[in-house]
């Protein structure tokens, strides 16, 4: 636990038609950003993510076609349709090949 006293970064009076003692409705945000603090002063946490400053590098649009995947399917489909394996479904093949021949 954190040894510096308890303080609230709010420098807000007290409303003096409310009780004397703590407050009727908790800050829940504050004590969450204090618990987060000191999980990471005691070492359980390694950072706390709400000091992060926020990502501002945009992702690089990548085009699929130049990928090396892309280009070996392409070279095969290119090879199947040269040697006859696969070909456009007409009237005269209105089906696809029931089997592909690897040999």
């Amino acid at each position: 636990m954190s040894e510096e006293p308890f303080e609230t970064s709010e420098d807000a009076r007290r409303d003096r038609r409310e009780h004397g003692g703590a407050p009727q409705s908790p800050d829940d945000d504050a004590l969450a950003r204090r618990t987060e603090q000191e999980r990471v002063e005691a070492g359980v946490d390694d950072y706390d993510p709400d000091d992060l400053p926020p990502a501002t590098d945009d992702p690089v649009p990548t085009d699929v076609t130049e990928s090396e995947e892309y280009q070996e399917v392409e070279a095969e489909v290119r090879r199947e349709e040269s040697e006859g394996e696969i070909y456009p479904l007409t009237d005269r093949h209105p089906f696809p090949p029931s089997h592909y021949d690897r040999s």
